[in-house]
């Protein structure tokens, strides 16, 4: 499990996170002051810091910030400094653990340093793309549809619209997309739209020039540019601001972009694929979603099933993390009954396959050496 350096000068927030990440399965340190966690990362290699402020010395991994000023401001501020993520305090634990876990996530998929130093932002991964890419796991009709139709779409420029709720694995079809296509030798640029704060996202998108606002020290290239080439992944679109949605339909309209603070407009050549797990027609209904810019992200509509959809992938997807989870943890090889693999498959899954990874997780860690149906009922079942 990854390692997690805790930095913040309250000692019961320190004891109550530590105890929480420690039953996590987290490898955790804490710090009272930066001096103090300065001197044990000289022995400990953080994948993720929580901190109570903004590090001067940004160490090599994603930083959470963790505060007690909740303003508008300050979180705007925090993240333009190169946090993760800012979170208010008090801290509401499922928010820290999601963003932990993607944090982990986006750190370990890249091939090194998230940006240079210099342009240090984790909300944003440039990634070069790899045979690393994660497979799709599964033999269904419907997961098969959605394979035949990445394969068919990948080679052309073709914007996408990816659907699907939560957990369902639309990010890696985002990413088979740039892999299978002409330009998987250019960045795979990605932008999680609901996390970027509005006032950030015009910004974020299209950079800015030096002085363009109070905190705009340096010219800054935004994710269009820097995905010249390449494939721009929009993350929940849906989320989009009404303002920042006007911005994206000019830029895929006139295949230019122009900086926050500048009076020229710069050409990119991306291509765009979008994901959300909102309904967008009923969202334009409501008057949150533009209709001219859904029919410019959605020439290929790809819909990802829900797992309860998925006839027979459950067991399938099952047994391959129980053999990775096994390898991640050093634990000896285990496997799961059928008996116990029924059980799974009539289950919900209502937070599909991320919730099942993390079902697999925990029978692995605390199941026997043949995962049975009273490991499923005892471990499982109850908390469903």
């Amino acid at each position: 499990m990854a390692n997690i350096l805790i930095m913040d000068g309250q000692r019961g927030i320190r004891n109550t996170l530590r105890e929480r990440l420690v039953y996590e399965k987290y490898t955790v340190e804490a710090a009272a002051t930066p001096e103090e966690a300065i001197s044990i990362m000289e022995r400990f290699s953080p994948d993720v810091v929580l901190c109570d402020h903004c590090c001067e010395q940004k160490p090599d991994c994603p930083v959470i910030v963790m505060s007690d000023n909740t303003s508008v401001e300050n979180a705007v501020e925090t993240v333009r400094a190169g946090a993760f993520d800012f979170i208010p305090k008090p801290i509401d634990m499922n928010h820290l653990l999601a963003s932990i876990k993607k944090a982990i996530g986006e750190q370990s998929t890249s091939e090194g340093p998230i940006n240079p130093p210099d342009t240090f932002n984790p909300r944003t991964v440039v990634r070069k793309s790899s045979s690393k890419v994660q497979e799709i796991i599964g033999d269904s009709p419907k997961i098969q549809h959605v394979k035949d139709l990445i394969e068919r779409v990948a080679p052309s420029d073709a914007r996408v619209l990816i659907t699907g709720e939560n957990g369902t694995g639309k990010e890696l079809v985002a990413r088979w997309l740039h892999e299978k296509s002409r330009r998987v030798k250019a960045p795979f640029v990605e932008i999680n739209c609901a996390a970027i704060p509005s006032e950030l996202i015009e910004s974020e998108l299209f950079g800015h020039e030096k002085g363009a606002f109070t905190s705009a020290i340096k010219q800054r290239k935004g994710k269009f540019e820097q995905a010249t080439g390449g494939t721009l992944f929009m993350d929940e679109i849906g989320d989009m601001s009404q303002n920042a949605q006007a911005k994206v339909l000019r830029a895929l309209q006139e295949g230019r972009i122009s900086p926050v603070g500048s009076d020229k407009d710069v050409p990119v050549d991306v291509r765009v694929i979008a994901a959300t797990n909102k309904n967008l027609k009923e969202e334009i209904k409501q008057g949150r979603f533009r209709e001219d810019l859904y029919h410019r992200l959605s020439v290929i509509i790809i819909n990802v099933p829900p797992l309860r959809e998925r006839e027979g992938d459950v067991g399938i997807l099952a047994e391959h993390f129980v053999a990775n989870i096994c390898k991640e943890q050093d634990i000896a090889h285990k496997s799961i009954s059928e008996e116990g693999l029924a059980i799974l498959e009539q289950m919900p899954w209502s937070g599909n396959i991320r919730e099942l990874r993390n079902v697999i997780e925990r029978l692995v860690i605390l199941g026997n050496d043949e995962i049975t149906p009273e490991d499923v009922e005892a471990y499982v079942t109850e908390f469903v």
